[in-house]
């Protein structure tokens, strides 16, 4: 996905001289062709994440549409008062992006891992929250990005492999709507990012149980889109949500919001998630994952227990 967004911003850049790139020092490289091509538009600002946000502000605010790069943790944590402040206070045209987001810089530690940024920032008015699941996806939401005169956050996976992708180049993307990928009557799972890849994994096994689940990608987290969860709560009665976050103000707590405000009728529910704990287990992104039980069998041993319950 990284390197999707990364070609796509340099697409964009030819089309548009007004497109900028402000890199927080780490996986600078990635940058090389750009900084070539466009020279006065591509600048490594260092480990000074807080300083590259108030610099993007600024440039904003001179009609340049600036996307600033670094890991997940560091472009959302350590500048937070300057993105509520000059970014959406102000409701000002920065591009924040994050790379690694989740737990895919599993050896790095909890230091690098990005578990908390759905909470911090879908909270601040004004900004627009993409969390991508492959790099189709990834190359449709940073061309909305582009468009859209404000704050927008794009939380990107680095380290996914073998995950196959998702969707094809004539993708129909749109900005808050979520996507059924496979139809169900018995079940939903909700996913967004990643983890999309084993929502649909697990539907296929739970098909060979005969539980006939839908699945539902939720790409973009601010604006939610509430209408196709609150349909497929009333359709299936049984929804599990999944994601690389913590399940504190986490993706899964919006989509509980829109279900208990819009639904009529008793749901079985539940989350997948960080369960409030740092991730100190120290291994690969997928042997990370799996310590933490964001996995296609989980989803499928949390479906059939539900469903036994419904």
């Amino acid at each position: 996905m990284r390197n999707a967004f990364i070609d796509t911003l340099y697409s964009l850049a030819h089309e548009d001289e007004h497109i900028m790139a402000l890199v927080g020092d780490a996986g600078a490289v990635v940058f090389d062709k750009f900084k070539k091509d466009y020279p006065n538009r591509c600048f490594n600002l260092g480990i000074a994440e807080s300083n590259m946000i108030t610099v993007a502000a600024g440039l904003a605010s001179r009609g340049f549409t600036p996307f600033t790069y670094a890991i997940a943790p560091h472009i959302t944590l350590r500048p937070y008062e300057q993105i509520r402040n000059d970014v959406c206070l102000n409701n000002t045209n920065v591009k924040i992006v994050s790379v690694g987001s989740g737990i895919h810089y599993g050896n790095q530690g909890p230091t690098h891992h990005g578990i908390e940024d759905f909470a911090v920032l879908k909270v601040l008015p004004n900004m627009t929250i993409f969390s991508p699941t492959d790099p189709v996806e990834a190359k449709k939401v940073t061309d909305a990005a582009a468009k859209i005169k404000g704050p927008v956050y794009i939380r990107i996976g680095s380290r996914n492999p073998g995950a196959p992708n998702i969707y094809t180049q004539d993708y129909d993307f749109k900005v808050g709507k979520g996507v059924q990928l496979c139809d169900g009557d018995d079940a939903t799972i909700i996913a967004t990012g990643s983890l999309v890849s084993e929502a649909m994994a697990a539907a296929q096994e739970l098909k060979q149980n005969n539980i006939s689940t839908r699945v539902i990608n939720i790409h973009t987290i601010k604006p939610l889109d509430k209408e196709i969860i609150i349909k497929a709560a009333n359709e299936t009665g049984l929804v599990v949500t999944i994601e690389e976050h913590q399940l504190e103000g986490g993706f899964g707590e919006s989509v509980a919001s829109a279900i208990l405000e819009g639904t009529p009728k008793p749901v079985r529910f539940k989350r997948i998630g960080i369960e409030d704990v740092f991730c100190s287990f120290y291994g690969t992104y997928p042997e990370v994952k799996g310590h933490y039980n964001l996995t296609k069998e989980n989803l499928i041993h949390q479906v059939k227990l539900q469903y036994k319950n419904k």
